[in-house]
């Protein structure tokens, strides 16, 4: 009996991962922190033309910090196109950036909720989740992305006020962020921490950082124990070096950045858009039983 080739006849276009992105050497650059995504060369991709949904996250209600640039807007444009409203708070420098992610969330069909201010402030924190829950009629996703990053060759070079700064942000915010989601999350939804490669192999020069990302990793782990039993999964994304604007506001030296990722099996930085699937996947009911897991995506670096 003769068999069918049920293969589909037109053949899939790869792409090969080393040749896909921009590879070192970038351009010598620095921008004031916080940084616009639009004046970086080159400009970071975060799926604005490529990433396409198929309504995994239907009906769903996000809230993103950081979600102007990096990691978190990609994420914001991935939740969009598979049917969820999404919330996105960013610094108030970081305005013209945060419109354009506005954009194109509503573009999508999807509602749309900016809530500027900074993480820093315990009451702020409090009132952006109030905002985004009333905005986006519930909660049910919260990605607790945002991040300081600041290199520094001494621990001698980092002041107190700095040193703060990167505690308030990198874990104090999440700490009373993720405390005000509780009221809203029910079971079923998730959590989403970024981490880093920072937590498991840390570079000399990001003291500061590095520890808060290895205690975002511990928090994952530790939360998802405490709320398993209520039904709400917690996980995180260990990105490795991804081309954002954390980068060039001082997370690296300028002759660090014309090598960015050079290291890397892959040869070159990440782009947010490769990490979306990440995001989505983790917040999606099919991803049901992944509780206290970390998702690397970091070039072939290894861990976790």
């Amino acid at each position: 009996m003769e068999l069918k080739d049920n293969r589909p006849s037109d053949a899939v276009q790869l792409d090969n991962p080393r040749t896909k992105y921009p590879a070192p050497p970038y351009p010598e650059q620095s921008q004031p922190w916080p940084g616009l995504v639009s004046k970086m060369e080159p400009r970071p991709d975060h799926g604005e033309k490529t990433y396409r949904g198929s309504g995994r996250l239907a009906g769903r209600k996000a809230l993103i910090t950081g979600g102007d640039s990096g990691m978190g807007r990609a994420a914001a444009i991935a939740y969009a196109r598979e049917g969820a409203d999404v919330a996105i708070n960013y610094h108030p420098d970081e305005e013209p950036d945060a419109r354009e992610v506005i954009a194109l969330i509503e573009d999508a069909g999807r509602k749309g909720v900016a809530i500027p201010g900074d993480i820093r402030d315990e009451n702020f924190c409090r009132f952006m989740v109030e905002k985004a829950a009333k905005g986006l009629g519930g909660l049910d996703i919260l990605v607790s992305n945002a991040g300081r990053q600041q290199t520094h060759a001494s621990i001698l070079d980092i002041t107190t006020d700095q040193f703060d700064w990167t505690m308030k942000t990198n874990i104090y915010a999440p700490f009373w962020i993720i405390k005000a989601a509780l009221a809203y999350l029910k079971p079923g939804s998730v959590i989403i921490g970024t981490t880093s490669e920072q937590a498991y192999d840390p570079s000399p020069d990001l003291y500061d950082y590095a520890q808060t990302k290895a205690a975002t990793m511990n928090y994952v782990k530790s939360l998802a124990k405490q709320l398993g039993p209520k039904g709400i999964r917690v996980n995180g994304v260990a990105p490795g070096p991804i081309w954002t604007p954390l980068q060039v506001t001082g997370g690296a030296t300028e002759e660090k950045i014309k090598s960015f990722g050079s290291s890397t099996p892959i040869g070159r930085a990440g782009q947010p858009a490769e990490l979306a699937s990440i995001y989505v996947q983790l917040a999606a009911s099919d991803a049901s039983y992944a509780t206290g897991q970390v998702y690397a995506s970091s070039g072939g670096a290894g861990q976790p």
